[in-house]
């Protein structure tokens, strides 16, 4: 049986520690899965009606993959990490009072309810194995497992909910803010973070959407439609992954390069930030320096580019419009990449901190 709270190489006082352990409980619960986020990434960009080859039946297998299908998986394999098989299963299941309790996908809730639940039963059969009589020891184990998870599965879809409704429309009124007093560079401060929690929707189309259709239609074009979609920031830490990142990642990061930038679907890219969140600061400085050279250069698109690949941009760019799109997404690419890389410590502190990772991922999928 795996814990990866039992990594002696981890242990150690100080924050330092601490922070290491959570890094590769974290990497150990993303990285098994990320073939499945390749997987849905191509299927998006296939089928979707502006994919490379739109099928509406094929297509219906986009929403609950991400809906259900991945933040499943990575519950699945968090609750493992802390309590085997019976984790598993537990994470997996209370995990799912959090995905319906919300309207987005629930990543986040589920590397929190995985391995809590699991923790949860844990303890659980410590106390039940000693006072269970023989005989009894299936019936007990499937009712404590059963009634744990309908418990926490309640609780996660009534506590998860109100936390993130509450988390989307204090970015979305801070997004409103900073666009109504021209301070639209900063507003990556509140978009990058909204979309690696997977709230990239809700921001662009219920508050950036709007409010460039208006501007739109006075003046033909809106720099609003290039705030949450410009491609680069992601690009840039993809880059930096390919490049310097853990030699376990490395070889993943040219097809999530294609499926981000090409086929524009940017959420392949956010487990990579999940696995080393420091990176949202690349992400950060990549989209505000966008936004800064495409309003220096008066940029804008005619629509929301969708979804958010190069191709798309092109195709709703204004006329006299492409030279300042193009250099949004290059600076953009650029900043992101640099400051990644130095996150990532340009691969010097690679073979020191390998082991740690592999050996979490290697606990992580152990039965």
């Amino acid at each position: 049986m795996s814990n990866l709270q039992d990594l002696k190489h981890l242990e150690g006082p100080g924050f330092k520690a601490r922070v290491q352990k959570a890094g590769a409980f974290l990497a150990g619960m993303i990285m098994p899965n990320i073939g499945a986020f390749i997987a849905w990434g191509l299927i998006t960009a296939l089928f979707i009606p502006v994919g490379w080859v739109p099928n509406e039946d094929l297509a219906k297998m986009v929403g609950p993959m991400i809906t259900y299908l991945l933040p499943i998986l990575i519950a699945y394999t968090g609750g493992r990490a802390i309590h085997g098989q019976r984790g598993a299963v537990i994470g997996a299941a209370a995990t799912m009072g959090v995905i319906v309790g919300t309207d987005i996908p629930m990543f986040l809730g589920a590397m929190f309810m995985g391995p809590l639940a699991a923790w949860v039963l844990k303890k659980i059969d410590g106390f039940t194995q000693e006072r269970t009589p023989v005989g009894f020891e299936m019936l007990v184990e499937n009712f404590s497992l059963g009634i744990s998870a309908t418990i926490l599965a309640i609780g996660g879809f009534f506590g998860i909910g109100p936390v993130v409704e509450a988390i989307t429309k204090a970015l979305g009124n801070g997004v409103d803010v900073l666009v109504s007093n021209n301070l639209l560079p900063l507003a990556s401060i509140f978009v990058e973070p909204a979309k690696v929690l997977f709230l990239n929707n809700a921001i662009n189309h219920g508050v950036l959407g709007p409010l460039g259709v208006n501007e739109a239609a006075e003046s033909g074009k809106s720099i609003l439609f290039m705030v949450e979609t410009n491609p680069g920031p992601g690009l840039g830490i993809l880059i930096a992954y390919w490049l310097f990142g853990p030699r376990l990642m490395r070889a993943t990061a040219p097809g999530a390069m294609i499926i981000h930038f090409l086929g524009g679907i940017h959420e392949i890219y956010f487990p990579y930030i999940l696995m080393k969140p420091r990176l949202i600061i690349a992400a950060i400085g990549g989209g505000a320096a966008g936004l800064l050279t495409a309003t220096i250069f008066n940029a804008g698109l005619v629509a929301t580019p969708a979804p958010g690949s190069i191709f798309a941009y092109l195709a709703v760019t204004p006329k006299g419009n492409y030279f300042g799109v193009l250099a949004d997404i290059v600076v953009a690419t650029g900043v992101s990449f640099v400051l990644a890389a130095f996150l990532l410590g340009f691969g010097r502190g690679e073979k020191a901190t390998e082991p740690e990772t592999a050996d979490a991922v290697d606990q992580s999928v152990e039965v």
